[in-house]
């Protein structure tokens, strides 16, 4: 199917593409490939992140998972929307490059209300540079005690800003999780930039773009320019300027008018028949099948949102996913199996109160037990 063709397809088919490029119909072989290949994932819950890498690499444990953290070949960070991601560490630079002005600007009031100017940036960089050089790294807690030994206050969400600018700047990042190697999936420790990722691929701005806009339409095309301008915050005149540049590598599907794009080789599945019509997913909260795109409701009915995220208040439940729709949620029983009927240490909440049909619902208590296998591994 040639990079220019145009084609039509119907509702009921674009969320099961969408679960091809994102790896959940095949996936990928390591952590660092997933990851690489998805350009960023959400992880502003770190556990919810490892079980979104997890349904995507072929056999991975969470201690997998955990190691791509502790040995710094992924790395998590704010790239984006000031928000936490795993990110691959040699394009973490060239991404803060384009996106941590706009990213600043946007936090410009609060850090003035904060009191937080450019001296104040200048005492926190280099204190904390000073004591994580050459060390394992430090909690944010640790550099908090140094800062307010400095005068600087932390209080009133003073100090994760404070961070949260070194971390922008490319001074800090979070490297291996705190603790017993992180196994109660907490906090990570702060370290040096430079000494955690000391090689960078090096693209200038208009090639970071394009770089970042094929890797998203790869990765989540079917997809708009729409999507990826939210996503990054990148504003869209340089979006359209970028797609110039790429738009021969892609497919373009015309959806009720509206342009998406995706990869020839996911578009290559229409010739045959998109496949995971059966296919049922236990995905976590926050994962990218959903939360990746401004319009989420090609996969998920308007009717059932607040359903996903209670309230809209930002926080995405875990999501029940057949034949590429969210048909429910599910949350954690316990940490053993039985108790509920309902498949291993985990409660399905469907939408409709007929619920999932008889082959669905054992799809998903195999979904459940692959969950309870990765969290223990």
């Amino acid at each position: 199917m040639g990079a220019s063709a145009k084609i039509r397809v119907t509702p009921k088919v674009m969320g099961r593409l969408r679960l091809a490029s994102q790896g959940l119909l095949g996936g990928f072989n390591s952590v660092e490939e997933c990851v690489s290949a998805m350009g960023a994932m959400q992880a502003q819950d770190l556990a919810s992140a490892f079980w979104a890498v997890g349904q995507r690499v072929s056999g991975a444990g969470l201690s997998k998972v955990l190691e791509a953290l502790e040995n710094g070949t992924v790395v998590r960070s704010w790239p984006m929307r000031g928000t936490l991601h795993l990110v691959p560490p040699q394009d973490l630079r060239w991404i803060l490059a384009i996106t941590t002005d706009r990213s600043m600007r946007s936090v410009a009031t609060r850090h003035r209300e904060l009191g937080i100017g450019e001296a104040d940036i200048a005492t926190c960089r280099d204190l904390a540079l000073e004591r994580v050089a050459g060390s394992p790294g430090m909690t944010r807690e640790e550099l908090f005690k140094i800062f307010e030994a400095a005068g600087q206050t932390t209080s009133a969400q003073r100090g994760i800003h404070l961070l949260w600018i070194l971390c922008q700047n490319a001074w800090l990042v979070q490297g291996p999780p705190a603790g017993a190697a992180g196994k109660a999936l907490g906090q990570q420790l702060f370290v040096s930039f430079d000494e955690w990722i000391p090689e960078s691929k090096v693209l200038d701005r208009g090639e970071g773009i394009a770089e970042f806009l094929l890797r998203y339409l790869r990765s989540h095309g079917p997809a708009t320019l729409s999507d990826f301008a939210w996503w990054t915050q990148i504003p869209k005149a340089e979006v359209r300027a970028a797609h110039e540049a790429i738009r021969g590598q892609l497919v373009e599907l015309v959806f009720r008018g509206t342009s998406y794009w995706l990869s020839p080789a996911t578009a290559a599945l229409l010739d045959d028949g998109v496949p995971g019509s059966r296919t049922v997913l236990a995905l976590p909260g926050f994962d990218e099948f959903l939360l990746g795109y401004t319009d989420r409701s090609l996969v998920l009915p308007a009717e059932h949102f607040q359903k996903v995220v209670p309230g809209g208040n930002g926080v995405f439940k875990r999501m029940i996913v057949s034949g590429g729709q969210v048909v429910g949620t599910w949350s954690r029983s316990g940490t053993g199996s039985g108790g509920t009927g309902r498949g291993p240490g985990v409660e399905l909440e469907p939408f409709t109160p007929e619920g999932l049909a008889p082959a669905a619902r054992r799809s998903f208590e195999l979904q459940a037990a692959k969950y309870l296998r990765f969290m223990a591994s």
